[in-house]
């Protein structure tokens, strides 16, 4: 907690609560740890050194006979996150592929032309993340390319940084978790042990934030501009 406050890096403040809670583990309840490593022939400190690293990498399974707690304890560790992980490397590759080779620029620049209006472009700049996150199946290249071909339209138009910053959060952030074979939909999707496609009806703010703020651009309601 003290390095989230700190704002120190999300890695780093990970790595350091993981390591806190090895560590308590270890002070705490170092027979269980033990237990868990089940390596009698080590001596008590490797032991330790491995329960605590097993824990970490392939998770800890609970067996206290309480269904409800055996379900909250026990996760997969860190193997269990590869298959989204691998996931996001090959977005973050696809996507970079992407763009050197100026694919999206040939979609999207043709669209930005064609929007003459406020509210035409932050519906073009919607779209476009949406399509983004269909496409290269991630979350941050939904934001960033999006928002590098659409940064000189909004201030070409006098629209300050926020605007278009505001728009990218209210369509690539939230629609990510939409899509089924996007990062964020399948992390979604195992996290909750519930399918994409069945709690999308429910996910009212994720619908509705992207035609907010389309509404928003059309009704010119907090539009601020760079120049008057």
């Amino acid at each position: 907690m003290n390095a989230a406050l700190a704002h120190w890096p999300p890695a780093t403040t990970i790595m350091l609560g993981a390591l806190a809670g090895g560590v308590l583990a270890v002070v705490d309840a170092p027979e269980r740890v033990l237990a868990f490593a089940a390596a009698p022939e080590l001596p008590s400190a490797l032991g330790l050194l491995k329960g605590v690293w097993q824990a970490m990498a392939t998770g800890f399974v609970s067996q206290t006979s309480v269904a409800p707690v055996d379900q909250l304890l026990t996760r997969g560790g860190m193997s269990s996150m590869l298959g989204t992980i691998w996931l996001i490397i090959s977005a973050l590759g696809f996507g970079g592929i992407a763009e050197k080779a100026g694919v999206l620029d040939v979609l999207i620049t043709p669209l930005i032309a064609k929007a003459k209006t406020t509210g035409a472009l932050i519906a073009t700049l919607v779209g476009a993340c949406f399509a983004t996150n269909v496409l290269a199946s991630d979350q941050y290249i939904a934001i960033v390319l999006p928002g590098r071909m659409f940064r000189n339209a909004f201030k070409d138009r006098g629209l300050a940084p926020v605007v278009q910053s505001r728009a990218l959060g209210d369509s690539a952030t939230v629609t990510s978790p939409l899509i089924p074979w996007n990062s964020c939909g399948a992390y979604m999707a195992a996290a909750l042990g519930v399918g994409t496609l069945s709690y999308l009806p429910f996910a009212i703010f994720n619908i509705a934030n992207p035609i907010i703020s389309i509404l928003f651009g059309i009704l010119g309601l907090r539009m601020i501009r760079t120049r008057e």
